[in-house]
């Protein structure tokens, strides 16, 4: 953290600005995995920002698993995002892109088992129309975050439960910028980790097809939490 310096902007919290600062400097190596952080007051001191502001922003940090606080000994850099994270979505955004992914897991963990105890055959449809585009875009490496947000509104839409569609309307923005990282992250990958992510929705759609709700509710929230994962650990890039 050498000559470390704020970039103020309007739309994003203190914390969620420090957050990105300290992400950059993991991403590009320059805070190694392993490494121990500067001491909250040091960070603080560099950045011209309140201990508030530092001890929310490595929360943050250790919430999505990029650092590890040792109790009595500090705070160390536990993972290493993809490199290309920082060019698919600005330092400062991913915070928030982060916690509208641990929202979804909230809310659509719900949606999914609802719907399997709910959808119509209409909704199966739906369903099965968006993956299935959703699938050829991917296979052809052209992922479209259209087809992806769709497959989950078409979910969100079997529960019967009207405010849920609402509610990823209203977060449809950040929900696509979420999606949109996470698609391209998976593009510049293998076939086998495009196959995983695809097998993943498949999963949550033939448990809604058989009417499992349980099985629904976990096959959404393990997809969620793996497409989070994903996204944080530079290991899984492949």
């Amino acid at each position: 953290m050498d000559n470390p310096k704020l970039m103020i902007t309007k739309r994003q919290t203190l914390a969620d600005q420090l957050y990105g600062q300290i992400l950059e400097q993991i991403v590009s190596n320059t805070l190694k995995q392993g490494e121990r952080l500067p001491s909250e007051h040091r960070i603080a001191t560099a950045f011209g920002v309140s201990r508030p502001v530092v001890r929310e922003a490595l929360r943050k940090l250790q919430e999505d698993g990029l650092v590890e606080a040792r109790r009595g000994v500090g705070s160390f850099v536990r993972r290493r995002p993809p490199e290309k994270l920082i060019e698919f979505a600005t330092a400062g955004s991913v915070a928030g892109l982060m916690r509208a992914m641990e929202a979804r897991m909230v809310v659509e963990h719900a949606t999914a088992r609802m719907a399997a105890l709910r959808a119509s055959a209409k909704d199966i449809a739906r369903i099965e129309s968006t993956l299935a585009e959703l699938e050829a875009s991917m296979q052809a490496r052209t992922p479209s975050v259209e087809a992806d947000y769709l497959f989950h509104r078409a979910i969100a839409e079997a529960s019967g439960n009207p405010v849920f569609a609402g509610m990823l309307d209203s977060t449809r923005e950040v929900v696509e910028q979420s999606i949109d990282v996470a698609q391209k992250l998976t593009r510049e990958g293998s076939q086998e980790r495009i196959d995983t992510v695809l097998r993943e929705h498949r999963q949550i759609l033939e448990a809604i097809k058989s009417g499992d709700s349980e099985a629904a509710a976990v096959s959404m929230s393990y997809h969620l939490l793996q497409a989070r994962q994903r996204v944080t650990d530079h290991s899984r890039n492949t």
